[in-house]
Order: C-alpha cells, then structure tokens, then sequence
C-alpha cells in the first residue's frame, strides 16, 4: 500500500513543463526530457487507497488507480505497467491527452489538492516502455471469424486489439495514408509525439492485427488500388462475420456570418493535419501557415489550443482565441460538486505559452463573431466580435470591437459522423436525435440492412474524450466477441448510452 500519511506529508507536485522560450522553439513534447523519477514514485505516494475510489467512477475505462499508485510508489513498475493495462489499451496515449477527470474525482480534491494521477499513468506507461515490457500478446487460439474495422481513431485501435486478442482476424481499414485517425492528424506532436503511436500499431501487427491504409468506405472505390478494390460498404460487410463503424464525428460545425467565403479562414482541423503532414516528413512548409500572420482562432476548446500551440511555433505575430461562454470561476459552483468534472479555470499549454510570450492570457470570453472584413485581394484582414450575455449569448449593444486577423480558425466542435459518401446509406444506419448514428445499449447499429454491425466512439457517441473512446471501443469489442461466439470474457466497461458523472446524474439516479 502507498504511504498511510503521504497525503499529509507530501504537497502536490506535478512534473514540470519545460520552459516557454525552449518549447516554443521546437516541436517535442512539452515535457521530454523532464525527470520523472523520483518525483512521480513520491507522488503516486499521496493516493489514500480510498475504500470507495471514486477516482474510478470519474474515468469510463474504470482504470485500478490505487492499484498502480501503490506499485509506481513501490518503483514495482512491471506491476504497475500490467494493471495499467488491465483496464486501458493506450495508457501513453491517455497520460498525455486525457483532460484527468479521474483527478477531480480523487476524494482528497473534496478540501486539497488531488494525487497527480495523469503524472503517474503516464510515467508508468513510459517506464514500461523503456524497460521493454510492451511485447506483443497474440491470442492463443483463433476463432475462425472475420471483423472489419472502419476507422483507425482510439475506438478502432481499442476494438482492434481486443478482438485480436480474443482470436478473430481483424482487419482495420483507414481511408488516409496512415493509421491514428485523430491521433496521428489532429493532435499536434508537442501533445504526443507519434512515436509512442508507431510503436503501438506495431504491436497490434505483430499480434496479428491487419491495417489498410487509403480505402474509404463508403465511397465506390477506396483510394487504394490494393485495398480490396472496392470501397462499398455493404460488400465488405458481406466479407466478414462483425463489422464495427469507428469514423469519429468528423461532421465540422461552421460559422454563417458575412465573410466565410474570404481567403485566410480555414477549419481548424485542417489545419492542423497541414502541420502534422510537416512534422511527418510529407512536406517541407505547410500550404496554411500562421507565419507573420495575426492569428485569430474562433472557439474555446482543447482544438483551439492546439492550433494556438500551432501557431506560436509557426511564428504568428499574435494569437488570440475567442470563446463563446463566461469565463468560469477559480472553484467549483453548486451546481457541478464533487466528484464531478467541473467548468473551471484552466489553463492549458498553449495558454501558458501565449501568456508568457505576451504576458496575458490569449482568451477573449463572452463573445461572438459578428463578421469578417477583407482586403482589396480577398484575404481576410480583420475580425469584428462582439460581447455576449452570457445565458442567451444574444449580442450586448455597444461592446463591437475589431481584431486584426491573416488568418482565422474555426475550432467549433463537430455534429457526429460526416453526412458525405455513402457509408450510412450502404449499411442502412440510421441517425438519432443528435445526429450520431443510432445503436442500442450494446454497441449494435440501429436500422442496419444486416446483423453484425456496431458503432463505436465517437461516431455514436458524439465528440468526447479520449477515454470515452477507448473505453467504447474495448465495450463494442465484448459485444461483437459475444455476438460472433455466443459468450465472452471480454471486459465491458461503458454501455452505448452512459454519460460522463454530472450532478443531474447524481440526482436522477442517485435512488437506484
């Protein structure tokens, strides 16, 4: 067990971030290279071995936190590394892009500050690494059933490796020219450098997992002559036994004001897959640089500070990100009480770069784009925003103000699965009322033209978080084991239609 009295002893101590001027000048981790050891085994120190952890209920994939604490506070680090992977197929992945709401749900965040737990998942999942525990796990006998994967995101990978495992011959079919969906195009190398992905995929191939890269489904024919040579849906549905739907919501929202249509306003999902391309040797500069630009980026969300890290690396000349809701408060309201995961304060890498290139926090809140001005060439030039009250956020009279901008980006979420090609039409999915494609407790498609189709991820879900994802993919990846061979001993941890721990839920099902 970890130190009875750590808590008490020893303050919370996160693994510092390397120095603003240094990160700014390259593109690796904000951390690499930052010692993790000792400071990570004194702090996995602090965990209480709550007898209720709630830290448990805060995370979907329901990780053994005070397990692994006890054993990273031990240096047991081969422990420590197979019951973080007891419960979570991509710890290296999760340690560094999972927000932590598994944090806000320790019980000594009720009057201190939480255990570090992001710290140590990650320091275990990297200690492992370098110790050479990450060996292929092949299964052990072979079922003689066929999945098919559409989508190479967490879901995919998660449900990917967890049918390898249990014997089927899994097949992942990704319609670009490499495997990660969002993790090898969306998030920037400073969040996680790639290299922790190459490894990954490589032992899901060496357990036996199949990868097809430039076939989209849904469309005709995929882009890749060798992948089948057909793209249809419904045909590579007739291949195999299972087929699990994994495409994200890639579904971009965008901003109808005047202006839209001028030179320089890009979403910023491309943009960001323009700078990952350089990073992976693809191409030399990026096609929508923020180079000597003003940079404006229009939403408030973890996107949005990938593209203001983006963009600070790429030499903007500003940066500025507009977010629509009121800027929340230090501590948590009555509303959103422990263990849930509160809308505070935050600040994230990227804010802390711009804060200590410029001295100021980046964020404008509380308002809205009213329109775009252009020049004489098209391009847009500058931005005209407005303050927003903050129930409504209908516009407040006489708050205009214009910011210059050379380049604009739209980071405003996303509304389920891409309503292009004809993936839905082919496999007769259906939507639900928010727009993801329908699917009942158990992962399986809703309205499907044949048996045997699941949706996992984002593409039923809607946008979430990286644990979401994993943990849904290892759910769906039971219900098609149990599907193809009536039972199985695959781990569930969500059901299709759970929801993250709110206070409604509290009250709502707090009887039951």
């Amino acid at each position: 067990m970890t130190d009875p009295f750590g808590f008490l002893r020893i303050p919370r101590e996160p693994v510092p971030a390397r120095p603003v001027e240094e990160r700014l000048g390259d593109w690796h981790e904000v951390h690499a290279g930052q010692a993790l050891l000792p400071l990570v085994s004194r702090q996995a120190d602090r965990c209480m071995d709550c007898g209720i952890p709630f830290c448990h209920t805060g995370c979907p994939l329901g990780n053994l936190i005070p397990e692994w604490n006890a054993y990273a506070a031990h240096d047991d680090w081969r422990a420590a590394y197979e019951r973080l992977h007891a419960t979570n197929n991509f710890p290296e992945v999760t340690g560094r892009l999972c927000p932590a709401p598994c944090e806000d749900a320790c019980v000594l965040t009720i009057n201190a500050d939480p255990v570090t737990i992001k710290n140590v998942e990650q320091t275990i999942a990297d200690e492992g690494t370098r110790r050479g525990y990450m060996g292929p796990r092949p299964p052990e006998r072979h079922s003689g059933k066929t999945v098919a994967v559409i989508g190479s995101g967490p879901a995919g990978l998660a449900a990917a490796q967890q049918l390898t495992r249990a014997g089927h011959a899994v097949t992942v079919h990704e319609r670009a020219d490499r495997i990660g969906g969002l993790l090898r195009y969306g998030i920037p190398e400073f969040k996680m450098e790639k290299a922790h992905l190459d490894r990954r995929i490589e032992q899901m191939r060496a357990e036996g997992t199949l990868f097809v890269t430039g076939h989209d489904v849904g469309t005709t024919a995929g882009a890749n002559p060798d992948a089948d040579g057909e793209g249809d849906a419904a045909e590579l549905r007739g291949r195999c036994d299972a087929l699990v739907v994994a495409v994200g919501a890639g579904e971009r929202r965008e901003l109808p004001v005047p202006g839209r249509e001028l030179h320089g306003i890009h979403q910023a999902m491309d943009y960001l897959t323009c700078a990952n391309r350089v990073q992976q040797g693809d191409r030399v500069d990026s096609p929508v640089t923020a180079e000597g630009r003003h940079v404006v980026i229009v939403g408030g969300g973890d996107t949005g500070s990938d593209c203001m890290g983006t963009a600070l690396r790429q030499g903007a000349i500003s940066v500025v990100q507009l977010d629509i809701n009121p800027e929340p408060g230090p501590e948590r309201t009555d509303d959103e009480p422990w263990p849930v995961y509160p809308k505070t304060y935050r600040i994230s890498h990227a804010h802390d770069e711009a804060r200590g290139r410029e001295g100021r926090d980046p964020r404008l809140f509380a308002c809205a784009t009213l329109r775009f001005e252009g020049d004489a060439s098209g391009r847009v030039r500058a931005l005209h925003l407005t303050a927003v009250e903050p129930v409504g956020r209908s516009p407040l009279a006489g708050t205009e103000r214009i910011l210059p901008a050379g380049l604009v980006l739209l980071a405003l979420g996303f509304s389920g699965p891409e309503r292009a090609g004809g993936l839905r039409e082919q496999l007769g999915l259906e939507f639900d009322e928010r727009g993801n494609f329908a699917r009942d407790a158990a992962f399986a498609a809703r309205g499907g033209r044949a048996p045997g189709v699941f949706v996992a991820g984002d593409a039923g879900r809607g946008q979430s978080l990286v644990v979401w994802a994993i943990a849904e993919g290892r759910a769906a990846a039971a219900a098609v084991d149990r599907y193809l061979t009536g039972s199985t001993c695959l781990p569930a941890p969500v059901a299709a239609h759970d929801l993250p721990m709110s206070a409604l839920g509290r009250m709502r099902y707090g009887d039951y």
